[in-house]
């Protein structure tokens, strides 16, 4: 059984989401984690039920982070309905080095959904290619051209993860989406 939302619950949410996007989450161990947010095991599962109760909320929690920034680059896409500017907007939060960390979570939720599809990461990788194709969506119908965008961000998100190369990535990004411009201005 779960502890309703609480203070308490929401603070210590916070502070394991920390910790997740620090150590990551596919070998969390309960004693380590709950040591380092200041709570014991037992009040972790008090408050989130179980382990992958807990795996879910943090899941959650970096979605809220991952749908923050789809409202900015809405926002910002609204202005001027081009889809390579909201594109470019979006490069530019993924490729920022305060947000690695973040998104190394993300990546690890997102492949666990895959490989795990039943588990507590259930969903995760549907979920966020559905939010980032109605984003998309709000600025073209056309469902490929869409797609390209999202596979050529999460293709760069992953290779500038890997690697680090910034200048490299980025510049592969800008000529893909001077492509973009190139044949939706038309």
């Amino acid at each position: 059984m779960t502890a309703s939302a609480s203070p308490r619950r929401d603070e210590l949410l916070e502070r394991a989401y920390r910790y997740a996007i620090e150590h990551g989450v596919a070998d969390l161990s309960l004693r380590p984690l709950a040591a380092a947010v200041g709570s014991s095991p037992r009040v972790l599962l008090f408050l989130f039920g179980s382990k992958a109760g807990l795996l879910q909320a943090l899941l959650a929690r970096a979605r809220r982070d991952e749908l923050e920034l789809l409202d900015r680059a809405r926002e910002a896409g609204a202005r001027d309905r081009d889809l390579a500017g909201v594109a470019a907007e979006l490069w530019d939060w993924l490729a920022a080095e305060e947000h690695r960390a973040l998104l190394k979570l993300w990546v690890e939720g997102y492949a666990r959904s895959l490989i795990d599809p039943d588990g507590p990461w259930a969903g995760f990788a549907r979920a966020t290619v559905t939010d980032w194709l109605d984003l998309l969506g709000e600025v073209t119908g056309d469902a490929a051209e869409r797609t390209l965008i999202l596979a050529v961000l999460r293709g760069a998100l992953l290779d500038l993860l890997a690697t680090g190369d910034l200048v490299r990535v980025n510049d592969a990004v800008g000529r893909q989406l001077k492509l973009l411009g190139r044949t939706t201005a038309t």
